[in-house]
């Protein structure tokens, strides 16, 4: 029988339910969702299925060990403690980040150093080595210290499951896949209805609304840190993959996305094309103020501009005001508009019927929800 290991799953704040729901639409055991993550439990089938096909995950960690770590000497010894070479053969390497919050020891570059003495120090005892080469595999080794208690994490994804690998280029203020499928998700769409972004910018939320649609497994087309090490069976990836590739739909979807800017409107249609829907995307250069709907009636899913300089949050203000004059007289279209304007109801001219509070990775976002 295969082993069993715990898993976290880090998620930008407000993300924590969808990733819980995706785990459990997996299948995956003791699924949980705290404040800025997700455990569940699995073996290593279940570590590629999670790595492949979450859409509002940040990546995915195999949890080593917890313990308290009020001082430096404790955080030593609680590392020290783990079973680091049942993971880490003698030739891994094993780099060290992660961070503090709420506790005694706070100072991250001091803890980095000592996660990274007390590994050595467990390594070369399990292999009786004075010295270690770390000219093998990357297990990127991971803690986190929250009010004195410490975590241990190896990260089996690598680069953060956001970069799905279709969206080499970007314009400016580019809003994260991960929180890009989380809107999707909190629009209910699922292929049946038009769904239109006037403002596509590079053109991630319709390429993740078309990725939806298909439920086309968002991590297909890249790979992970996870797939180079010995302690997880190799063939696991390869059959998380053709179970991906079983789940996926086909059929005629109705998705819009347009910008005001054609050189964003070209990069968004180069990007649907690096992630395979470039047929379900209509692009078109248009403006939000002006454009009429492409559709009789859907869901509008936006991440319209906002300014961080006077100027910019001056122009973000009165474009809020022309959408209200436009968009928001539209019936029969639902809207999920994330802003960090505040006051972006009285801007917009109607109050919504839901609001819910989001970060777009540090701003605080409100997705102001009319339906």
């Amino acid at each position: 029988m295969e082993k069993t290991f715990d898993f976290t799953v880090p998620c930008l704040f407000g993300l924590e339910g969808p990733a819980a729901d995706e785990l459990r639409r997996m299948g995956l055991e003791n699924v949980r969702a705290e404040n800025g993550r997700v455990r569940f439990s699995g073996d290593g089938a279940a570590c590629a299925r999670a790595n492949i096909r979450l859409r509002c995950g940040e990546r995915v960690l195999l949890r080593l060990g917890g313990f308290p770590a009020p001082t430096f000497d404790a955080l030593f010894e609680g590392v020290k403690a783990l079973p680091l070479a049942d993971f880490i053969p003698p030739d891994g390497q094993f780099p060290v980040k992660g961070y503090a919050l709420d506790s005694a020891l706070h100072s991250v570059p001091d803890c980095q150093r000592i996660v990274k003495k007390a590994a050595a120090t467990a390594l070369g005892g399990a292999y009786h080595a004075s010295w270690l080469p770390e000219t093998g595999e990357l297990y990127q080794l991971q803690f986190s210290i929250v009010k004195d208690q410490a975590e241990i994490y190896l990260d089996t994804t690598g680069a953060p499951l956001f970069k799905r690998g279709y969206r080499p280029g970007h314009v400016a203020a580019p809003l994260r896949e991960t929180l890009a499928a989380a809107l999707v998700g909190f629009a209910r769409y699922r292929g049946r209805d038009a769904l239109w972004d006037p403002f596509c910018g590079s053109g991630t939320i319709p390429i993740e609304a078309a990725l939806t649609a298909r439920n086309r497994a968002p991590g297909l087309a890249r790979t992970f840190a996870a797939q180079s090490w010995g302690f997880l069976p190799a063939a696991v990836w390869n059959e998380a993959k053709d179970e991906a590739r079983s789940l996926e739909y086909h059929g005629d979807y109705h998705i819009f996305a347009s910008d005001i800017d054609p050189k964003a409107v070209a990069l968004a249609r180069e990007n649907a094309r690096r992630a395979g829907v470039e047929a379900d995307v209509t692009f078109s250069v248009a403006d939000a103020r002006a454009a009429a709907a492409p559709w009789e009636k859907g869901v509008i899913v936006c991440n319209p501009p906002y300014g961080e300089r006077m100027l910019e949050w001056q122009q973000a203000r009165e474009l809020y005001r022309d959408m209200g004059r436009t968009l928001g007289r539209l019936p029969d279209w639902k809207q999920y508009i994330i802003s960090s304007e505040p006051d972006f109801e009285r801007l917009y001219g109607a109050a919504a019927a839901k609001r819910r509070k989001l970060y777009n990775g540090m701003i605080l976002c409100y997705l102001n929800m009319y339906y």
